[in-house]
């Protein structure tokens, strides 16, 4: 079987997509789960009397009546559709977003698997598809990069690139340094020309990260495109009336989406950036 898998694309990708999918199930948990457990911590409501609250327990359950959800109504992607995406003891509705990460953590898991084929870099290039997933969907939700995924997937990605998996060691530590820097400058320039705050911390750190996995070459390219792509967004947004020009958006979902597509595709991204630079 494991010879099969691995002469056959296709076969890999497809049991890629499954297992991603039941990562993304665990990621639900963990975009969910982990904002309110900082915020527990911030208010200090996390005491020796306090109810359990992490990423283990209590186990899913409906929000509205409180109700265990059953291990077969929580088959990734096919739980949801066989409930309707309802509750099977009170019918309160179950969002849909949840099917959708699923979903998209596996075709993330599969669409590297294809690229990577199977090796190490592709397990490692998963792992940091995942990590991009989870804090781009907390960071839409609270505006929050939590320090407990940024910094250690900056140790990861050291670690990743000891061996030179995706850039050279002495790359990836000048990308975590320089990826810091680089916003951290930006923020406190645009603070002091403007005495506004345009973005958060954690944003400093998704970029040190990213320069970490993938070097300090990649930083230029995934600044650019999460730059345009947020821009876009941005413009989009007011024109369709669906944000006001004064209400902030967080930046570090366009971080993440250009971070995995240079993951992905860096030489092209940087062999096009760099034409258009010159």
């Amino acid at each position: 079987m494991l010879d099969a898998l691995l002469a056959s694309p296709p076969l890999l990708a497809a049991v890629c997509l499954v297992l991603g999918a039941v990562v993304g199930s665990f990621l639900n948990v963990v975009a969910y789960r982990l904002p309110l457990m900082l915020e527990r911590q911030w208010q200090g409501d996390g005491g020796v009397d306090a109810a359990r609250f992490d990423l283990l327990r209590p186990a899913s359950h409906c929000p509205q009546c409180k109700t265990a959800v059953a291990w077969r109504h929580n088959v990734p992607l096919f739980g949801w559709l066989w409930l309707r995406g309802r509750c099977a003891a009170c019918r309160a509705p179950i969002p849909a977003r949840y099917p959708v990460i699923e979903l998209i953590s596996g075709l993330l898991a599969a669409g590297v698997a294809l690229h990577f084929g199977p090796t190490p870099a592709a397990l490692a290039a998963m792992t940091l598809s995942f990590v991009l997933l989870t804090l781009t969907v907390i960071d839409i939700d609270h505006m929050l990069l939590p320090d407990a995924i940024t910094l250690p997937g900056i140790w990861a990605g050291l670690l990743v690139n000891l061996n030179g998996t995706f850039t050279t060691i002495e790359s990836s530590v000048v990308g975590a340094v320089a990826g810091y820097l680089t916003l951290w400058l930006v923020y406190h320039l645009f603070k002091w020309l403007t005495g506004k705050e345009g973005m958060g911390y954690g944003d400093f750190k998704l970029l040190a990260l990213l320069g970490a996995w993938l070097g300090w070459q990649a930083l230029p390219a995934c600044l650019l495109l999460a730059s345009l792509v947020g821009t876009v967004y941005g413009l989009a947004s007011i024109l369709l009336r669906r944000r006001d020009a004064q209400n902030p958006f967080p930046f570090g979902p366009f971080l993440a989406i250009a971070g995995w597509i240079n993951l992905m595709w860096g030489e092209l991204v940087l062999g096009v950036y760099w034409r258009l630079a010159t």
